[in-house]
């Protein structure tokens, strides 16, 4: 990108009417109703959706009723998603009337296009038979109230040289009992249907990405007896501010999936592959976030000194301070010690984050107390960007496995993998002349342990870790 946009347009297409406040519908009998008949369903499907004893369907058909009425009750409050939502009706008429086999809502899918009407505050009521990541596993029918975060800061940046036309940021405001949980996105394809089309849109929970960050990071931030630059601090208070940080966040990420010099389809395709190339690429993407905010926050503190700024521009100036110090830190507080270690890929690159910037001198832990040379940072995280930008670059003409073998270099030139590591020790011929399987296979679940800081800190921050499904950025005010 060469210069920062100074023409702000919307990026949407249309601007449809709020019948009424979103957040007012969240006590509307027609909702709470729906909420109620969704749950009751979901204790009578099986784990594929399907409804499979047949003395449950007098019940079912009852909560399904429920549904339809209470989805034609709610239609007129989303004029906007008119097509979607009788496309919904009928889905569910359909499923009764096949014998509740495993759903098929492809039709309403199809019909949903929240992609088309990215307006802030703007309200969708959401339905499917679906799983929910890093939630449910089992795919049953969901309710999901929620509203989109739009402000005209992202807009200026996604019509400028960010241009991301399937991202939907939005927020909760309320959910069936999937939702209950740390999952944070709503995807289509976790939605049950009979054929894949071609997704249009990919929508991630901002509030609840924010709400867990600020308890997270206010709890690593005494534990660790870390100070935190005034900027950095006010994310810990203001929920909106932080919800707007990670859509700006968020809107790069999701975009660099699928650009830069990548190994064909390095993250996309549906490949069984050692975890940590996973690791690597989310990693790329959250460092070219951090990189194009370290550009703005440069570009746009010159331009400051000579002319005014607009509006927009003096917010993404904020914004992309606020940006790096997000990254940073729910990368090294959150990411590295949430979940299991079970091919943890997030987590692995949250601890090569937090190694590579210890090891290049700008992150101390001293005299039990961490601190961090806020001037040296951009620039040091940015090299570590550029080290996976050069490994996949150089990938483009390597077999795949000489591309994870380079990998795995990549990242143990940085973080200690397991004493008892086949790949650390050097996997045998026999291994690596055979089919990529047998190199994944070798792959320990717990390929780069924790390190002892790791270790400590995860005992002292597990019941805050664990506080946070569930959390929105309401529950979290």
């Amino acid at each position: 990108m060469s210069n920062v946009a100074t023409t702000h347009t919307k990026s949407i297409v249309g601007e449809p009417e709020v019948v009424e406040d979103a957040a007012a519908l969240v006590g509307h009998p027609a909702w709470t109703d729906l909420k109620a008949a969704a749950t009751a369903l979901q204790a009578v499907q099986v784990k594929d959706g399907s409804i499979p004893e047949s003395s449950d369907h007098g019940q079912a058909a009852g909560h399904v009723a429920t549904i339809v009425a209470s989805v034609r009750a709610l239609a007129p409050n989303f004029p906007h998603d008119a097509e979607y939502l009788d496309a919904l009706v009928a889905d569910f008429d359909r499923w009764e009337r096949d014998g509740f086999g495993v759903p098929d809502f492809l039709d309403s899918l199809v019909a949903f296009h929240p992609e088309r009407h990215r307006v802030d505050g703007l309200g969708h009521l959401v339905v499917f038979p679906m799983v929910t990541q890093n939630g449910s596993t089992d795919r049953h029918i969901e309710a999901v109230l929620v509203e989109v975060i739009w402000p005209e800061f992202i807009a200026a940046l996604e019509a400028g040289d960010y241009t991301n036309a399937l991202f939907v940021p939005i927020r909760f405001l309320d959910f069936t009992p999937g939702y209950d949980t740390n999952s944070a996105v709503l995807f289509p394809e976790t939605v049950a249907m009979r054929a894949i089309p071609a997704f249009t849109w990919g929508a991630i929970f901002q509030d609840r990405e924010a709400a867990r960050y600020r308890r997270v990071v206010r709890a690593a931030a005494e534990i660790t007896k870390l100070d935190l630059p005034a900027d950095a601090a006010s994310l810990l208070d203001d929920q909106q501010l932080a919800e707007e940080t990670f859509v700006m966040w968020d809107l790069i990420h999701d975009r660099t999936h699928m650009r830069g010099d990548l190994p064909f389809d390095p993250f996309m395709i549906k490949q069984r592959m050692p975890f940590f190339l996973y690791s690597l690429e989310e990693l790329r993407c959250d460092l070219t976030a951090f990189r194009e905010s370290v550009r703005l926050e440069r570009t746009l503190t010159t331009r400051a000194e000579t002319e005014t700024l607009d509006a927009a521009d003096v917010a993404i100036l904020e914004h992309a301070k606020l940006v790096q110090y997000a990254i940073i830190f729910d990368r090294i507080f959150r990411f590295a010690i949430t979940g299991s270690r079970v091919r943890n890929y997030d987590g692995v690159g949250g601890q090569l984050l937090f190694a590579w910037m210890h090891q290049h001198g700008v992150l101390h832990w001293t005299d039990t107390r961490l601190t961090i040379d806020w001037d040296e940072v951009p620039d040091v995280v940015v090299r570590l960007g550029e080290s996976i930008d050069e490994l996949y670059w150089r990938s483009i003409d390597r077999p795949k496995t000489a591309h994870w073998l380079a990998a795995y270099e990549l990242v143990r030139t940085t973080l200690t993998p397991h004493p008892a590591s086949e790949w650390a020790r050097g996997l045998s011929d026999e291994i690596l002349s055979g089919p990529p399987r047998g190199l994944t296979d070798a792959v320990l679940d717990d390929e780069f342990p924790l390190s002892m800081f790791y270790e400590a800190l995860g005992k002292k921050m597990a019941d805050v870790i664990t506080s946070t499904a569930g959390i929105t950025g309401r529950s979290a005010a």
